[in-house]
């Protein structure tokens, strides 16, 4: 059967739940955040960093909130059917699906370690493909996958070769399951922010390095993770559900 035979429904007094991955820092961590805030019972999907995660998930729950964190490397489907079987029976199922793990190497494609590029890719596309799966199967009606990109696609700087890449394949992925979803009432949409404040962006940069990126048009400011958790809540919401199939350009806002 086709998931739209097969795609469950979601009460409209029914909470809504959120599986968010990479959220145990950056732009994930801010997306848990902020949709607990909205009410959301949030599984935090991450793989190495367990203490931010559990610390998230606790701070959450002490809030009067519901959260449960989750490790799962986002590129072993059995990991992930997990992640989304967890939300299924701690919450009831899910309804929007965050993908922000992922992994950057920066270097010329000339002197790129092939090895460095398979790791890239298994995080960066086979990820995104093995979680746009189990989320094409399982969100419920009036849900969102929010899959993530990045400016650099566009702006083609050097050094970012492997990784524009990878995040151009994410953006041809989410388009087609958009089209693929359609008459589900579930919207597919990636972000792609411009330079953010976070470990992934700032490792191994200088000050004028960061500078000289934030201050390409159109960008011209760097973000914070915060801000590109509103535009996460945005899209998640009812009122962001008639964005679909769009690569939605993010440094504080939609742009």
């Amino acid at each position: 059967m086709s998931p739209q035979e097969t795609a469950p429904q979601h009460p409209a007094d029914r909470p809504r739940v959120a599986i968010v991955t990479g959220g145990s820092r950056g732009i994930g961590h801010e997306a848990v955040k902020r949709l607990a805030a909205d009410g959301y019972a949030v599984v935090i999907g991450y793989a190495g960093h367990r203490e931010p995660a559990e610390a998230a998930a606790e701070d959450i729950t002490a809030a009067g909130g519901r959260a449960v964190a989750v490790q799962a490397d986002v590129a072993d489907e059995q990991q992930v059917a997990a992640l989304f079987d967890t939300a299924e029976s701690e919450f009831g199922g899910v309804d929007v699906v965050v993908h922000a793990a992922g992994r950057m190497y920066l270097a010329p494609i000339a002197e790129l370690d092939l090895a460095e590029l398979d790791t890239l890719h298994r995080t960066n596309i086979r990820g995104t493909f093995v979680v746009a799966q189990q989320a094409a199967r399982r969100i419920r009606g009036g849900g969102a996958l929010i899959t993530f990109s990045t400016s650099i696609v566009g702006l083609a700087l050097p050094a970012y070769g492997a990784y524009s890449a990878s995040k151009g394949a994410v953006e041809a992925l989410t388009l087609i399951l958009a089209r693929e979803l359609r008459g589900r009432d579930v919207t597919v949409n990636t972000v792609a922010p411009g330079p953010t404040a976070t470990d992934l962006f700032l490792d191994g940069k200088d000050e004028e390095t960061i500078a000289r990126m934030a201050a390409q048009p159109p960008l011209e400011r760097l973000g914070t993770p915060a801000d590109i958790a509103e535009v996460v809540a945005f899209l998640a919401s009812p009122a962001g559900h008639w964005v679909n199939g769009q690569r939605v350009r993010a440094n504080g806002g939609i742009v």
